[in-house]
């Protein structure tokens, strides 16, 4: 599935910063190799022809082991990425009747279409007034960012994204490489730009919210914006396995409905990882579009200046909060000292992650699940006009974090 971009940008399960190859619910396979398995077709709109995520079953093998590993193998389909934490389970090259047949087999939970997801759009307008706007309750805006003297100091936010120029000034020097699941190699170079802004909002020394926070690269969308579900799930998953904690990750990118993704999420937040989350910019239900859906994540809508929702920000109910996201500034990948202003609710998800960052810097031991409260029960209620049907009117307020 593509990731749109808006900036938000989203999920494609080629991921294109914002989009989802299951739609909904992963389809559990037959327990009898004669049953009737099933795989999320590749007729979606999104999906990536001949490729399919395959996880397994509780009481199967691992994913990894020989046994594992053999499964694919016995349908002629080849194992492209195997993954260790985030899921059980591995990408796999595959025609649509080795997908169903793998579906069949005891040991398969379900084979889902591999899909796109893509990063959400961007516009030019003035100057950031987000972090202006976030450490108060009311407009008019102040002037000013008043922050805790911790800044994030202690803290590592992965930035799961197109890659961060880790050299920008506006960094430091805290910023490095991850990991780039686009080139399965450890230089996650940011040649689309939408990672490098991203990561400068939540923990730029100027742009930023935490501004002594550690920035760590996971590149899983290409030069375009793009990335596939394979490519997010592998981003995720090295996260999983190598997050320095205390930990935010941050997922400025939105799909369709992803089961995987989803999957990959949750267990990731359950290894001790507070995951921010783009709502999507499709002016719809969040409910409709992974990772936003993920009940466990902070999902962020997008604001404008006057306070009002921005007019595509998803709403509803999967919602936590609001954050600014019209007209921000931040740094660029052009040179080291370049910078452009962006709007979506991928400039909304990373002030919240910038947010959980200070939370975690005098909250080393919190899980994610008491962050996650933090950042909701500190925030502003009622200010948010036309916030959406379901969506809860709470705006970011790091003033009242405690």
């Amino acid at each position: 599935m593509s990731w749109a971009r808006r900036i938000a940008v989203g999920l494609t399960t080629l991921v294109v910063l914002t989009a989802g190859l299951s739609s909904g619910a992963a389809p559990v396979a037959s327990a009898a190799p004669t049953g009737e398995g099933r795989t999320a077709k590749a007729a979606i709109a999104d999906a990536v022809p001949g490729s399919y995520i395959v996880t397994f079953k509780e009481s199967a093998p691992r994913a990894d082991s020989a046994a594992g590993q053999a499964v694919a193998r016995k349908y002629g389909a080849t194992v492209k990425r195997t993954y260790h934490q985030a899921v059980n389970g591995y990408s796999v090259r595959a025609s649509e009747s080795q997908a169903e047949r793998i579906a069949k087999d005891p040991a398969v939970a379900s084979v889902s279409a591999d899909r796109a997801f893509r990063v959400t759009g961007t516009q030019s307008r003035p100057p950031s007034w987000g972090l202006d706007r976030i450490d108060q309750q009311s407009l008019p805006l102040s002037r000013s960012y008043t922050y805790p003297r911790s800044a994030g100091s202690g803290v590592t936010a992965y930035i799961i994204d197109s890659g961060v120029r880790i050299t920008h000034q506006d960094f430091g020097g805290r910023a490095s490489y991850g990991y780039d699941a686009i080139e399965d190699d450890q230089v996650a170079q940011d040649g689309n730009g939408h990672g490098t802004h991203v990561a400068a909002i939540a923990a730029g020394s100027r742009y930023g919210v935490a501004k002594k926070a550690k920035i760590v690269a996971v590149r899983v969308l290409d030069d375009a914006g793009s990335g596939t579900t394979e490519q997010i799930v592998a981003g995720i998953d090295w996260v999983t396995r190598h997050a320095v904690k205390p930990a935010v990750a941050n997922m400025s990118l939105s799909g369709g409905a992803d089961a995987v993704v989803d999957q990959a999420v949750r267990k990731s937040i359950a290894s001790g990882v507070t995951y921010t989350v783009a709502a999507g910019n499709d002016g719809q239900d969040a409910s409709l579009h992974s990772p936003a859906r993920v009940r466990e994540a902070v999902t962020v809508g997008a604001t404008t200046e006057r306070d009002s929702r921005d007019s595509l920000s998803n709403h509803g109910a999967a919602l936590d909060l609001f954050a600014p996201g019209e007209s921000i500034a931040s740094a660029w990948n052009g040179s080291d000292t370049s910078t452009i202003t962006d709007s979506g609710t991928s400039m909304a998800a990373p002030h919240v992650a910038g947010a959980a960052a200070l939370y975690l810097a005098d909250h080393p031991e919190a899980r994610p699940v008491q962050v996650a409260s933090a950042l909701t029960a500190s925030a502003t209620t009622g200010r948010v006009t036309k916030p959406g049907s379901g969506s809860p009117n709470r705006l970011l307020n790091i003033g009242r974090l405690r």
